[in-house]
């Protein structure tokens, strides 16, 4: 069975960081629970980032941000 395109629209950023910091992230991948490569498990944690923040009310929602402007 193939895998359906993601419905999602992403972006490609590329990052620099330490060998160290890029170790750290295949451990993680090496758990199977942040995706299949470092670069996954970096927009992984990103994203669990950026979700703490949001519940932290370090940032506002993205869809709340824009509903407010009206």
């Amino acid at each position: 069975m193939t895998k359906s395109r993601n419905s999602v629209e992403t972006v490609i950023k590329r990052i620099s960081t330490t060998p160290m910091v890029e170790e750290y992230l295949y451990s993680l991948v090496r758990t199977g629970l942040y995706g299949k490569n470092p670069a996954e498990a970096a927009e992984r944690l990103i994203a669990e980032s950026i979700k703490s923040l949001i519940q932290e009310g370090f940032l506002v929602r993205k869809n709340e941000a824009e509903e407010s402007k009206d």
